[in-house]
């Protein structure tokens, strides 16, 4: 226990300024950018007088300068809000609190995958290396890490929903169904594996080679020697003495790929249509709602820190050693 709340005091004190700096930067660099909510409404509507922008801005505040809408922002976050969504017409928190799960749902799936077949094609290659299974692997591996994510996305459309009609090109669920129970369970699982792969794909094959690398590394290992010299088997040897050190470097590049998932959501989603918080900061971005920008950001940013904590406690447990530094 008091290397966990070791852990949590240090993560804590760093996270901090990161948060800090996050809200303050993001805030300000996103007011150089050209363009407000306001313009965006006025592109909808069709037309728009000078009178009417002016109301606009000033019924959103979007014409005060930088640094008063910035004591306005910091306000908000001191009495947990987020604000208010200008071209969604709703508040910040509850339009980020629907699209919230589905981001969640896809990130958590796309790393389950990807760690899952990632350890596991670097355990056989690392079991047979220099032979035809290594390197047929490690050229698959090679082939994911270097195709676009939104390139594989397209294909696997073209493949599995266009050509075969096995799996449903975008969306969360079939709209107007009506379905409930396993057959709606099961209608979701449909919809999620498409992006799920594709997003999950390039991460597939860095854990594959980082797996691969660092069981090779602790294979001429005493402690692998000796367990050898007892008479443990081959697969005993590989799971229980090196897979288990093979697993931190696994875990820290998998705590910092959290940010890279959440990225690559935001091409994902838009491809196939997914309802997650990538879409929706996608579409935040082209009509300058930088208040629902601010708060997907700032929301990412409190995640990334969360899964590094756990990261943290996830190394001390593998590694005791690591809580006494």
């Amino acid at each position: 226990m008091a290397r966990v709340l070791r852990t949590l005091r240090r993560t804590a004190w760093q996270a901090i300024p990161t948060v800090i700096a996050v809200v303050v930067i993001d805030f300000f660099l996103l007011r150089l950018a050209p363009g407000d909510a306001a313009d965006a409404l006025a592109a909808e509507s069709g037309s728009a007088t000078e009178e009417t922008m002016a109301a606009l801005r000033a019924h959103f505040g979007l014409d005060q300068p930088a640094f008063v809408q910035f004591l306005s922002y910091i306000g908000n976050l001191l009495h947990f809000s987020l604000g208010f969504s200008p071209l969604y017409n709703m508040p910040v928190s509850r339009l980020i609190g629907e699209r919230l799960p589905g981001t969640l749902l896809l990130m958590a799936t796309a790393l389950s995958l990807a760690l899952l077949i990632g350890i596991s094609a670097g355990v056989v290659m690392s079991m047979f290396a220099g032979r035809l299974t290594d390197r047929v692997l490690s050229v698959i591996a090679l082939l994911f890490y270097s195709v676009p994510g939104f390139w594989i996305g397209l294909m696997l459309i073209v493949l599995f929903s266009v050509r075969l009609g096995w799996l449903p090109s975008g969306g969360a669920e079939t709209i107007g169904a009506g379905l409930t129970g396993w057959p709606w369970l099961l209608d979701r699982v449909r919809h999620l594996i498409l992006p799920a792969v594709s997003l999950a794909l390039f991460f597939i094959a860095i854990y594959a080679r980082l797996v691969r690398a660092s069981m090779l590394e602790v294979r001429d290992q005493d402690y692998v020697r000796t367990a050898t010299a007892k008479g443990l088997s081959r697969t005993a040897v590989t799971l229980r003495h090196m897979l288990w050190n093979a697993l931190l470097p696994v875990t820290t590049v998998a705590g910092m790929h959290v940010g890279a998932i959440l990225g690559g959501a935001v091409v994902v989603e838009t491809v196939f249509s997914w309802p997650g918080l990538g879409r929706l900061a996608f579409e935040a971005g082209l009509k300058r709602d930088f208040s629902v920008l601010l708060g997907i950001l700032l929301l990412s940013s409190l995640l990334v820190i969360a899964v590094n904590v756990l990261v943290d406690l996830l190394q001390a447990w593998l590694d005791p050693r690591i809580a006494l530094r």
